[in-house]
């Protein structure tokens, strides 16, 4: 059972198969060579990992945020920062962060958030002064924000599989999310007085009372998104569909930017990347019902138990582990992979499973953009039209500022549960 479980995953993926056709070779194998039961189990489960209803919200944000993206949204949202933040030395870098933070309570798809906001901003930050790596650097790391700040889809499947409130986990994300932004535009403001780049402009209340106004429709998603979930008036599923209701209305009728051909192709590019995401959830919910059956997390508590592994060594082991495995997988297929098997662990040594979801999620988010395969390194050379050299010399410092975030949300369990009190108490 181990070779099926263990050895046909690593090896195939080695290989360079897709995840969901890895999960189902050793799935098969499992079942047809070491399990006394009908290939019926795989249907049966294959189906039924995707009856989750909280599954359901991932598709409305998807096509949300395709509709707000296609149109001058990103544009309207910079506008709005950068009229805030001009007084500010690297203001452009300031608006880049602030901007995809924004676009994050929209869309929730990090690589979204950083081919959008990379059309946008590059071209001016480096008309700036701002050095190429610098520019590219920033605006590759700030999109994996978007799957910390809430409505994050990773949240979501997180969510179904650690049978975690997806509310709670939203309202945990907030904090630290922000903390990383900050942590981020800090930066941003250092560097650009140390290398005397992106200088500061007047603050007029004209423009920024123009860019206010220009961009309230904008602003408006995420207000109705949290602020009807928090304040009851609907489920995060019920706010994903009315987000999909209000950015059709804004986009066709408000901005009138987007005819009706336009967004018949947004739900058509939504469907293909829902079948992406369904197709690694069912196919990783079977493995996790193997592994549950073949009792392989309760032998993995026990041996940690064993060791006697407090709640300190034990985040310190699956930070250093997480960020090693999300460089080489994507956010989705990590979390179904590991959660079954870390929950129980988890919940054993008394941990919170909402902070160590956003603990999860900060982890897998500074996967998306670290070498070899951090899927916002590809957007960001496809959107940007720069070489990885560029963008690999201006990740690095923006890696090192996410690590001392993730220590500070791993450490400091109130950054995360705050807002899980604030907003749900």
């Amino acid at each position: 059972m181990s070779f099926a479980l263990g050895l046909v995953p690593i090896v195939l993926l080695l290989l360079g198969f897709p995840i969901f056709l890895v999960l189902l070779t050793a799935i098969t194998v499992a079942l047809v060579f070491f399990m006394n039961l009908p290939l019926a189990a795989l249907h049966q489960n294959l189906f039924g990992s995707v009856n989750a209803y909280a599954l359901l919200a991932i598709p409305y944000f998807i096509y949300a945020g395709e509709l707000m993206g296609r149109g001058s949204v990103a544009q309207r949202l910079v506008d709005f920062v950068q009229s805030g933040t001009s007084p500010l030395r690297g203001s452009l870098g300031i608006t880049t962060v602030g901007t995809a933070t924004i676009f994050g309570a929209i869309s929730g798809v990090s690589a979204a958030a950083v081919a959008t906001i990379g059309k946008v901003m590059y071209p001016p930050m480096v008309k700036d002064g701002y050095p190429k790596p610098f520019a590219a650097g920033l605006i590759t790391a700030v999109g994996a924000i978007d799957i910390i700040i809430p409505p994050s889809i990773p949240m979501i499947v997180y969510g179904a599989a650690a049978q975690e409130s997806v509310p709670r986990l939203y309202a945990a994300g907030m904090i630290p999310g922000l903390l990383i932004a900050a942590i981020l535009a800090a930066y941003v403001m250092w560097q650009a007085r140390r290398g005397n780049f992106g200088a500061s402009q007047p603050f007029e209340f004209k423009r920024f009372l123009q860019a206010t106004v220009r961009g309230l429709w904008a602003l408006g998603a995420p207000v109705i998104i949290l602020g009807g979930i928090y304040g009851g008036v609907f489920s995060p599923t019920e706010a994903a569909a009315v987000a999909c209701i209000y950015a059709i209305l804004v986009t066709r009728f408000v901005f009138r930017e987007l005819t009706w051909r336009d967004i018949l192709e947004a739900a058509v590019a939504t469907t293909r990347f829902t079948a992406q995401i369904l197709i690694v959830v069912a196919c990783a919910g079977v493995f996790s019902w193997l592994l549950t059956v073949n009792q392989v997390p309760a032998a993995l508590v026990a041996w940690l138990q064993s060791l006697g592994v407090g709640q300190w060594s034990f985040l310190l082991i699956v930070n250093v582990v997480l960020l090693l495995i999300g460089c080489f997988l994507d956010p989705l297929s990590a979390i179904l992979l590991l959660t079954p098997l870390l929950i129980p662990v988890v919940k054993a040594l008394g941990i919170d499973t909402v902070h160590f979801g956003i603990v999860l999620m900060v982890n897998l988010a500074i996967g998306l953009f670290t070498p070899p395969f951090g899927i916002n390194i590809f957007v960001a050379q496809s959107v940007l039209g720069i070489d990885l050299k560029t963008i690999y010399r201006g990740i690095l410092p923006f890696a090192a500022l996410y690590l001392i975030g993730l220590a500070l949300i791993t450490y400091v369990p109130w950054l995360s549960l705050a807002g899980v009190w604030l907003l749900l108490n």
